[in-house]
């Protein structure tokens, strides 16, 4: 009885704190809003947010409206495509796939080059200055060089995939790389050192070593690395977009910022907003996947 009067207690402070702490902090933001007032403009409160996320929906709407009653009236056969500026939602699922791609091509490279340097001193000793050299290298330093190699490789770019979209996910891959690399080999180096020797006693082949032994026990530390990697890379994206001029997140808000209308500060205010909340979902996503994949199922979601 009192375990459950204490969970209940626990689930009821996890819904109450966070509650208050939104409420103090929306209170906050509207006296900041109200007594914030310059040449530049005013800082919109929480209601011109809410009322800029409802139009940037209506236009949304709009244009899925408008799209269905372009391709109804096309005759049948007709391989004609509906051309409009993108969405406010279409621009989320374009930084979305940016920054997926990123991840991906990243663990591509990461995750085989971190076993390996975990498992060979030799070759953690041949590329740790130049793995410590390149980290801390800012995205907005390699966009220019990217967008030099992507356009002297990348000739003719598709329409499925535009040379500006190449650009960021490399970029961000750059970025996105070192933190999946490193977090491998301190996992492979962490590896218990009685199983090491029980691989060299059965005389293991390095491949059964590899899968059996060694990838099983990195696999925490290497989805800690992934989902560093995922954070690090949502937030140099919209840098990347910003400058690249990719049609998503970053390129919105820069547009906006452009723009200078009454309304643009209000619409970057809610693209910071879902910046925020996609970013938070991604990493619960990498925590569920980590407690899932990983061998040690006590580990805490937090």
């Amino acid at each position: 009885m009192n375990r459950f009067k204490s969970k209940s207690q626990q689930m009821a402070l996890g819904v109450l704190l966070p509650s208050i702490a939104l409420l103090v902090f929306l209170l906050l933001w509207q006296l900041l809003a109200t007594a914030t007032k310059s040449d530049a403009g005013s800082l919109p409160g929480p209601a011109d947010v809410f009322e800029a996320s409802k139009s940037l929906l209506n236009e949304y709407l709009e244009q899925q409206a408008a799209k269905d009653a372009f391709y109804q009236s096309q005759p049948v056969g007709s391989d004609a495509l509906f051309s409009g500026p993108p969405t406010f939602f279409s621009q989320i699922f374009t930084s979305l796939k940016t920054v997926l791609t990123a991840c991906l091509l990243s663990s591509i490279v990461a995750i085989p080059l971190g076993l390996m340097c975990g498992l060979s001193p030799n070759l953690y000793r041949a590329l740790n200055p130049l793995i410590q050299i390149f980290k801390p290298i800012s995205p907005l330093a390699w966009l220019p060089i990217v967008s030099v190699i992507v356009g002297a490789v990348y000739i003719t770019p598709n329409d499925n995939l535009p040379k500006s979209f190449v650009i960021s996910a490399v970029t961000v891959a750059m970025c996105t790389i070192w933190p999946t690399l490193i977090n491998t080999m301190v996992g492979v180096g962490q590896v218990n050192q009685d199983f090491i020797n029980v691989s060299r006693v059965l005389n293991l082949p390095w491949y059964t070593n590899l899968t059996k032994i060694v990838l099983p026990a990195a696999t925490p530390m290497i989805f800690t690395g992934l989902r560093l990697a995922v954070g690090v890379g949502w937030m140099v994206l919209i840098a990347a977009e910003m400058l690249a001029q990719n049609p998503g997140l970053g390129k919105f808000v820069w547009d906006e910022f452009q723009n200078g209308s009454s309304q643009s500060t209000a619409r970057i205010f809610v693209a910071v907003f879902t910046i925020g909340l996609i970013g938070f979902a991604l990493d619960r996503i990498m925590l569920m996947l980590q407690r899932y994949f990983s061998w040690d199922k006590s580990q805490a979601i937090r």
